[in-house]
């Protein structure tokens, strides 16, 4: 059955893909306009302190640099993703993770080097001093355990993906770094309200979804390109 799931997942990423290359400049920039209002207005981004936010690529999804720019400006703790290969794996575990490290600032920002996606990355050599979601500075080597009287999780985490659905399933790019992340944040006890951003080209019609297995989390809300907001009843 996963191995179905995989190759449901595969096929939709590369339909998505073929899609994606056909929005304009103009257009992505309209829809990150109007998902960017939707957003600020959300009381859960406007009460969270500590937010995780993904740095987007030039093309292809919705731009995150409004979404940085103002949460660093309201004093919010903000944190990107840093993705790197584990020296030693425990069992069940991924050979590469995903940690969330704090973005000091604006010029900090600017000073992101654009890795081979064109989606800017801290350098290594900065790595050790950025405080970590889980607490304490540097990357965690996957222990999910946060030093004592630090505080520690994300209170809001805005997500990529190449599709998305009505029952707030979503596609991510096929490394399960963003899955992973959530269920060490599951196993800390503190899970973030998990929130999509989504260019209405990559938006499922109802009648079709994600493939997803156990391994998937769902979103709470998902905003669309035409400045839609979609949340979950519960």
């Amino acid at each position: 059955m996963a191995a179905s799931i995989s190759t449901l997942k595969k096929g939709l990423r590369k339909r998505i893909k073929n899609i994606l290359v056909e929005v304009s400049e103009a257009s992505a920039k309209s829809q990150t306009s109007n998902v960017l209002k939707t957003l600020l207005s959300m009381p859960e981004y406007q009460t969270a302190k500590r937010i995780s936010v993904y740095l987007s690529m030039p093309t292809g999804e919705i731009s995150t640099s409004g979404i940085v720019h103002d949460a660093l400006q309201q004093g919010k703790q903000v944190f990107i993703p840093y993705t790197y290969t584990l020296k030693s794996p425990a069992e069940g575990q991924p050979k590469s993770i995903m940690d969330m490290l704090e973005l000091k600032s604006v010029s900090d920002y600017y000073s992101l080097q654009s890795d081979k996606w064109g989606i800017p990355t801290p350098g290594e050599d900065s790595i050790a001093a950025r405080a970590n979601s889980f607490g304490g500075t540097g990357t965690t080597e996957g222990n999910d355990t946060p030093p004592v009287d630090t505080e520690s999780g994300l209170d809001l985490i805005i997500m990529p993906g190449m599709a998305f659905d009505t029952n707030f399933g979503r596609l991510g790019h096929g490394k399960g770094f963003y899955d992973y992340f959530l269920h060490r944040c599951h196993s800390a006890s503190r899970m973030p309200f998990r929130v999509g951003l989504s260019l209405t080209e990559q938006f499922l019609p109802p009648h079709e979804s994600v493939p997803m297995d156990s391994s998937d989390f769902r979103l709470d809300a998902l905003i669309l390109g035409n400045g839609e907001l979609r949340r979950t009843k519960s």
